[in-house]
């Protein structure tokens, strides 16, 4: 009985085991994500930034819709970025 119960145990806490080596791969992956999101993030920044330097001075449609299309994709990205983050804490903070 008390051989059963310590088997039962063990296989318990086995499990509990993979699961957290299961969760810490998703935090991982979830870092190496938000990482790649930041750079993104960067380089879309220094497009933007690049496109303003560019507009001194001239008033063409298309270059004012791609810069307007930048900042949308670049707020996209920030979202992305936040909510990575926010849900790479809420996985820090459960195991």
């Amino acid at each position: 009985q008390n051989e059963k119960a310590l088997q039962d145990v063990v296989k318990q806490q086995e499990e509990k085991m993979l699961q957290l080596i299961d969760k810490s791969g998703e935090v991982m992956r979830l870092k190496t994500e938000v990482s790649e999101l930041k750079r993104l993030l960067q380089r879309a920044e220094t497009e933007v930034k690049v496109l303003r330097e560019e507009m001194k001075g001239k008033e063409h449609q298309a270059y004012v819709q791609e810069r307007v299309m930048l900042r949308w994709e670049i707020e996209k990205l920030r979202l992305l970025v936040v909510e990575k983050e926010n849900e790479n804490i809420r996985l820090t903070d459960k195991y």
